[in-house]
């Protein structure tokens, strides 16, 4: 329906004007500003220390965040009349950070070190993400795994055929990544985060970014969906919304040291930063992933798509690597 979960504004004293569509979620015009609903499947308790970093970034800067409300009785979770549970968070009006933009991707990453700055709170061991030797070791596990399981096939299609040619390659930048990390400053700087008690977002993208008040001219930022933090090294953030831009744009060497100055403006990086991010950029993550959605779904019909992103891959392959090496 489309109003699933529309009834839980009365429990917080608000009143719908107009109502639209997001992304999983409904976003609502009230009399107190946009609010945005939407189902809950989390633990309450990681809920109620979400709620608690977003209030501690509020505090600290002027990044805004899509903060938790409380109902009237002052809680976080609302259930409707069918008894699904739902959070309702503020919200704004604004559009997603446009990856084809400079001028945006430098906001974006601006607002991550503002937010890098702001995020820390006592730390929960549950809470605490495991050491990237751990997922390092883990992928290249699976790796030789699905390299084992694709060699001893008799027929292999187009994808499983380029899959062989190139693992060995990328299973050996694997393995040298993992050998660099645990030759790294890498174990002190993670020991040194979580005694700071530093968060990362988790999931810090350009769809959780949204640029407001354009056409006012004075620029806000908002970052959204904090769903996924935890406590971590922060570089895992900047690593990932670099990767993700610069996949994007080619590996472009230029773009890439303008976003790392974007974010050491407002936030320097240690040395054991700078070093665990090169070694980040080394791993080849999305070889992985790639492998990896292929062995785990359905190897009976192979999307012609997944061959074209394996030879997008390999045709940035030397300019992934000469990016690395360049940090």
């Amino acid at each position: 329906m489309y109003d699933r979960g529309l009834g839980v504004l009365e429990q917080y004293g608000l009143e719908s004007t107009a109502v639209y569509r997001g992304r999983g979620s409904l976003i609502c015009e009230t009399d107190r500003g946009l609010v945005l609903i939407k189902e809950f499947c989390g633990t309450p308790k990681k809920l109620e220390y979400q709620a608690c970093l977003l209030s501690c970034i509020s505090k600290k800067n002027q990044i805004l965040t899509d903060e938790i409300l409380q109902n009237q009785e002052g809680g976080y979770i609302s259930t409707d009349k069918d008894n699904i549970p739902y959070i309702v968070k503020q919200w704004y009006e604004g559009r997603e950070c446009d990856t084809r933009s400079e001028k945006d991707i430098y906001r974006g990453i601006g607002s991550m070190a503002e937010l890098h700055k702001a995020m820390q709170i006592p730390v929960h061991t549950h809470y605490v993400r495991n050491p990237l030797t751990d997922e390092f070791v883990r992928h290249n596990a699976q790796l030789r795994k699905i390299r084992k399981f694709v060699s001893t096939k008799r027929k292999k299609n187009d994808f499983e055929l380029a899959f062989l040619d190139t693992v060995y390659r990328y299973l050996k930048y694997g393995e040298e990544a993992l050998e660099a990390l645990q030759a790294s400053g890498y174990g002190k700087l993670r020991e040194e985060s979580l005694e700071q008690g530093r968060v990362c977002h988790g999931e810090f993208n350009q769809h959780n970014v949204l640029m407001l008040n354009e056409k006012r001219g004075s620029c806000t930022t908002a970052v959204t969906n904090f769903d996924r933090w935890g406590f971590d090294v922060q570089v895992s953030d900047l690593y990932q919304f670099m990767r993700k831009i610069l996949e994007k744009h080619d590996w472009n060497l230029r773009l890439g040291k303008e976003m790392l100055k974007a974010y050491e403006d407002t936030r320097p990086l240690s040395g054991e930063e700078k070093e665990n991010l090169k070694i980040r950029f080394a791993y080849p993550e999305k070889y992985w992933k790639l492998a990896n959605y292929y062995y785990t779904h359905n190897k009976a019909w192979i999307s012609a798509k997944n061959l074209e992103k394996l030879k997008r891959l390999t045709d940035q392959e030397e300019k992934w690597r000469n990016f690395a090496q360049s940090l």
